[in-house]
């Protein structure tokens, strides 16, 4: 599971296909509707903040906006109730080690797409508000 803090913008087709389902999954698991990933690394952020299910829906609907700029068919009912809250906080060296992660990925599995954004500063999902900082303790590689 990869939940990016990197804006959906950035990504290729597949990973913006793989993004809204393992939100979705997210979601589920943020709910207590499934049995897996409950511990997962990546949710602690989500968990920690005062709205964590309103933030997941938020979340998806950013997704699901980018989505549909570029006219994909993503079931908008499946985002879920949403509000604005308070973003989650998460540091530059996080943004950055997502940055060099997917490019890595695109290099290989999207060359065209990688020309594309390559040169591009990377900036932030519109949930999180970035920070000075090194890589989240919860990065699995770091």
């Amino acid at each position: 599971m990869r939940i990016w803090t990197l804006h959906p913008s950035h990504l290729d087709r597949q990973g913006l296909i793989a993004l809204w389902r393992e939100a979705l999954l997210a979601r589920a698991v943020l709910r207590g509707m499934t049995r897996g990933y409950r511990h997962h690394p990546q949710l602690s952020r989500f968990r920690e903040h005062p709205a964590p299910r309103f933030t997941i829906s938020l979340y998806l609907a950013a997704v699901h906006a980018e989505a549909e700029q570029r006219g994909y068919l993503f079931d908008r009912t499946k985002v879920g109730r949403h509000r604005d809250c308070r973003p989650i906080v998460s540091t530059r060296g996080q943004l950055e080690y997502e940055w060099e992660h997917l490019l890595r990925k695109l290099r290989r599995r999207s060359p065209e797409w990688y020309r594309r954004i390559r040169t591009v500063p990377p900036t932030a999902h519109p949930c999180f508000q970035i920070v000075e900082g090194p890589v989240e303790s919860w990065e699995k590689s770091r």
